[in-house]
């Protein structure tokens, strides 16, 4: 899909500009209140709502006519300098801020660009819970922010449905499974007009504390402190034509490669199993990435990245781990906390600290993932620290110390740079 950014014009930004105004994001002018075929604004339908036909949905890449004529949605008018609401189709400065809103909202990188992340996100908002009967498709999963709904108040109540990533898998039909029986229904783990009123019924059970971080705790320490067997995926970013960010005679795609693999080698030494999930002629998206890690039944999944700035001063590393308002990953987010503070206390790397995000690759994986960005190319300091072997190598010893410390009860964990991870004999 095209791009779309501030200063763009089309019946492609009017559309988003319905959207952010349907979700809240702009305020509605009173044309588009009375104008027809305009999505309702979000308090129009409740959220449990049984029979109603869903809302009309917000196309936000519609192919236009052979003549290029769209009916434009009306938006609210811009801001000094701007044209008055004539112009709906106009990527003003209003809409930037509105967009720029929305991404933070939702965990995305806050860039005010309209690509092919957004714009998912844009189109799961619309989908309130009580729209569409819910099922486990393995072929086509329902994803949206009414499977969100859905998984959060099961969670609220005690059931098990992992994490609240909106896609509505195995583990999502399991609990609503269990809620069916419990109700005295079917179980059937479908979500359709009984199920919903059941759970319309119900209040929150579980308060304080976060039960999915007690159950992912007891799975780590029920696997013991022994660090056999544990198969950790390894993703270098980019791949194949996708050399990702160039800077000073540096490569993105080949610097993080000969860091996956000295990473492999480390780890087999130690007695872990590790695999690449794509070759360095492969360039994959983040969706086939985190299927191919699902494929090995990886415990962990490790992406490696630097990244890149117009500005000569961004530097520093940084983690990050699934997360966004409704819940995160647990465990991703411990594992990414001590790579951190790991590579930060084995190097002279800027302390960018560790982040939820709802990428694809974070969201998609079922076992705990990490992304790296292991500084910034552009930068003076961090290019002279990723060229250099050394760095590498730290930061390999970093991982694998990060590793061990998620497998060790508290009473067996080191400080944070002191502890090093043996070669098994006959491994080096």
């Amino acid at each position: 899909m095209k791009l779309l950014r501030l200063g763009d014009q089309g019946s492609a930004v009017a559309e988003v500009r319905a959207a952010l105004t349907y979700l809240g994001f702009l305020p509605a002018t009173p044309r588009q209140s009375g104008e027809q075929g305009v999505a309702p604004p979000p308090g129009a339908h409740p959220e449990d709502s049984t029979g109603a036909e869903p809302p009309a949905a917000v196309a936000l890449a519609a192919p236009a006519t052979a003549d290029g004529a769209h009916s434009p949605v009306a938006g609210p008018a811009g801001g000094a300098g701007d044209a008055p609401a004539a112009l709906p189709d106009r990527f003003d400065r209003d809409l930037d801020n509105a967009l720029r809103a929305f991404q933070q909202s939702r965990g995305l990188s806050v860039d005010g660009i309209l690509g092919p992340d957004t714009a998912r996100a844009l189109e799961e908002a619309r989908h309130n819970l009580g729209d569409r009967l819910l099922y486990f498709s393995a072929a086509h999963p329902f994803v949206g922010d009414d499977v969100a709904a859905l998984q959060e108040r099961l969670f609220n109540m005690g059931f098990d449905i992992g994490r609240t990533d909106g896609i509505f898998g195995p583990r999502t039909e399991s609990a609503v499974c269990d809620f069916q029986r419990n109700r005295g229904l079917d179980p059937d783990g479908r979500c359709g007009p009984r199920t919903l009123r059941e759970l319309k019924r119900l209040r929150r059970t579980v308060t304080g504390g976060r039960p999915d971080v007690l159950r992912e705790s007891v799975r780590l320490l029920a696997r013991g402190t022994s660090l056999l067997g544990v198969v950790v995926a390894l993703d270098p970013g980019h791949g194949g034509d996708d050399l990702g960010i160039v800077s000073g005679g540096l490569c993105e795609r080949d610097l993080m490669a000969d860091l996956a693999t000295r990473l492999t080698t480390r780890l087999l030494d130690s007695g872990l199993e590790s695999h690449l999930i794509h070759g360095p002629d492969e360039s994959l998206s983040e969706e086939e990435r985190a299927a191919r890690a699902n494929e090995l039944e990886a415990d962990l999944l490790i992406s490696l990245h630097t990244e890149g700035s117009t500005s000569p001063h961004a530097q520093g590393v940084s983690a990050y781990y699934y997360g966004n308002a409704r819940g995160s990953s647990a465990v991703g987010e411990r594992f990414a906390q001590l790579v951190q503070r790991e590579i930060v206390s084995r190097t002279d790397m800027l302390d960018c600290r560790t982040h939820p995000k709802v990428w694809d690759l974070l969201r998609r994986t079922r076992m705990p993932t990490v992304r790296l960005d292991l500084g910034y190319l552009t930068n003076e300091h961090d290019a002279r620290a990723l060229g250099s072997t050394d760095f590498r190598a730290a930061v390999a010893e970093a991982v694998l110390a990060a590793t061990q410390r998620l497998f060790l009860p508290p009473e067996m964990d080191a400080p944070t740079g002191q502890l090093h991870v043996p070669r098994l004999a006959g491994r080096a």
